[in-house]
């Protein structure tokens, strides 16, 4: 022991207190943004989630609530109510999540680079149309110029639906999966 410190401090400060206040806010900080993530969730896939059922009951009442001052008191009621489980209970449901949402930023960067060689296609970049049939060869190439042909001149005519230019979508998208 230094002789600066009396004998009372350094048993004060051996004892274990547990977590700081500052831990305790970010956990349940951690927790109330959990909370949140499942509200948003599309009920098909919190069906597939393994939540107790107090916590399933109080996050059907959150959505339900309109008023933005009332749902987020109910948010913060069903971070506590969450607080009550150990985090070991909501382990598989935020290795879901992530999961999930590596796999939507991967579906949504397909989505951009289909939108993206359509948007070539129509601009008249003929290196993207051959490009295309080279990379798949049973691309019925006559539709295909029809489509282009078809969404240029929607894209000129204002009052127009946009048929071609979806179907040019779809067509890549099909190309796309089959490949895989």
């Amino acid at each position: 022991m230094s002789p600066s410190r009396s004998r009372n401090q350094t048993e004060l400060d051996e004892e274990d207190y547990g977590p700081s206040r500052t831990q305790q806010r970010r956990e349940a900080l951690a927790v109330l943004t959990l909370a949140g993530q499942l509200i948003e969730l599309q009920p098909s896939r919190l069906a597939k989630l393994e939540l107790p059922e107090d916590v399933r009951r109080e996050i059907d009442i959150t959505r339900r609530m309109t008023a933005h001052g009332a749902r987020k008191r109910q948010l913060a009621f069903l971070a506590k109510v969450m607080r009550r489980y150990g985090d070991e209970d909501f382990a598989s449901v935020r290795a879901e999540l992530g999961e999930n949402r590596e796999r939507q930023r991967q579906e949504n960067a397909a989505m951009h680079r289909l939108e993206s060689m359509r948007d070539r296609l129509i601009a008249e970049d003929e290196a993207a149309l051959s490009e295309l049939i080279n990379e798949h060869p049973q691309v019925d190439r006559q539709h295909l110029r029809s489509l282009v042909r078809q969404a240029r001149v929607e894209k000129d005519t204002p009052n127009k639906p946009p048929r071609a230019y979806r179907e040019i979508f779809q067509l890549l998208k099909d190309l796309a999966q089959s490949g895989e």
